[in-house]
């Protein structure tokens, strides 16, 4: 537990943000050692969270959390990859919860040729998380770091589950178990892929955080990026995802420095604009695992497949495998259409649960759609 000293000086820094002031990249770093390292109580653990939160980021706060979870608690992993590594990932926190999109278009850009290096977490804002469906399918979650990397390596996907202690063997996982709002961490957590990709496609809870998640997306490594906030017609709030259900704003950057904003129309890419009732998360996990495995099977409501498609296209695009998103939400719809998506889900849960219990799992799940 902190002195004295340390309990003052860290509460007079949450004050500072309470009152609306900024923190230094430096003094952020060094406050969320001591949340990692539990050298505060809960209470100022708490509140520095909150408090953070609700004054609203800098890209200097945001990125001094991120390095305290990458130096502190993040094992190091390498990858023996000459292609780039791409990820897709959402912030969470976003008032639209819908179908787990997200990991249904990692599946099928892998199954297109890219090398997704995911890193995720189960459900805290919303009620299915990427380590809750891809659970549910057959993949091991629990496994160590190793397996995710010659999954990625020989398959072309893998999970990282954020919340593992093998994954985050020191702090991160005891304050997401004991948490159920937003956070710092929606970003800079999920930003803390062991595998450090170097292309992504993020989508952040708010417009606001467009240009911010880029700029500490640029800072950290990243080549390029596409970050992204979905709307839907009718519906107060967004997503963190590319939306069929209206327009989609975007901010681009690439590694020379060049960056780019503009929204999208899903009209703009050939897909029909939906309901988003038609997209929205159902409550339920043997639902949505149903719905997530008729999609990869080419099975689903047309809706669905088209948000998948939509953003595995994007996914595509931001790891220069496809040189628009149109492009890549054709190249996308074929790897649904010839069952190249589903022999990678398959591929996958083979080889990222490797005792053959996922694989039964599975083909019990798909008999029975």
């Amino acid at each position: 537990m902190a002195n004295e000293k340390l309990l003052k000086d860290f509460g007079a820094n949450i004050q500072r943000l309470i009152n609306g002031g900024n923190l230094s990249r430096e003094e952020t770093y060094a406050m969320f050692c001591q949340v990692l390292g539990n050298e505060q109580p809960d209470l100022q653990q708490g509140a520095f969270l909150a408090a953070l939160v609700s004054k609203g980021e800098t890209i200097e706060e945001i990125a001094g959390a991120w390095q305290a979870i990458v130096e502190k608690d993040t094992v190091a992993v390498s990858l023996d990859v000459t292609e780039p590594i791409v990820e897709n990932s959402g912030t969470g926190m976003d008032s639209l919860k819908t179908f787990n999109v997200s990991s249904a278009a990692a599946i099928v850009a892998a199954a297109c040729g890219a090398k997704v290096a995911r890193h995720g977490s189960r459900a805290l804002t919303s009620f299915c998380g990427a380590v809750d469906i891809l659970e549910a399918v057959g993949l091991d979650v629990e496994c160590d770091p190793q397996t995710v990397v010659q999954s990625i390596q020989e398959v072309g996907i893998g999970l990282f589950n954020g919340m593992s202690p093998k994954i985050h063997p020191f702090g991160l996982g005891r304050i997401l178990s004991q948490i159920r709002f937003g956070t710092t961490l929606n970003i800079a957590a999920s930003l803390a892929n062991p595998a450090r990709p170097t292309h992504g496609l993020r989508g952040v809870y708010a417009e606001s955080l467009l240009g911010p998640v880029a700029e500490v997306m640029a800072s950290i490594g990243y080549h390029r990026g596409v970050v992204v906030h979905g709307q839907a017609i009718g519906q107060q709030g967004g997503m963190d995802e590319l939306s069929v259900c209206g327009p989609t704003k975007v901010c681009e950057f690439t590694g020379n420095g060049e960056v780019k904003e503009y929204s999208l129309q899903p009209e703009d890419l050939g897909i029909r604009k939906v309901p988003f009732v038609e997209i929205a998360a159902l409550g339920n996990l043997q639902k949505e695992r149903r719905r997530f495995l008729t999609v990869l099977t080419g099975k689903g409501e047309k809706s669905c497949m088209d948000f998948t498609c939509l953003n595995a296209g994007a996914t595509l695009y931001a790891g220069e495998l496809a040189k628009s998103i149109e492009e890549g939400v054709g190249l996308a719809s074929a790897a649904i259409a010839d069952g190249s998506a589903l022999a990678k889900l398959k591929t996958w849960v083979a080889t990222q649960a490797r005792d053959g219990k996922g694989t039964a799992r599975l083909e019990q799940e798909l008999a029975a759609l």
